[in-house]
């Protein structure tokens, strides 16, 4: 598990980061406010699920 554990929380992890950079990218180039929007939306979103990620593995890691 601790190897799946570590992949899991990279890759939520990760796709925070991705979706920040896209909206910073967006934001610096003057882009559209609705994708601003959107960006933050998926931000929070993922956020939330990098949150239970890393909290389910903290706990199947807590078991063993």
């Amino acid at each position: 598990m601790t190897n799946f554990g570590n992949l899991f929380v990279g890759l939520a992890t990760g796709a925070v980061a991705l979706v920040l950079v896209l909206g910073l990218i967006n934001l610096l180039r003057g882009g559209s406010p609705d994708l601003s929007q959107k960006l933050m939306r998926w931000r929070i979103g993922l956020q939330l699920f990098a949150i239970i990620v890393i909290m389910g593995v903290l706990w199947f890691r807590a078991r063993t």
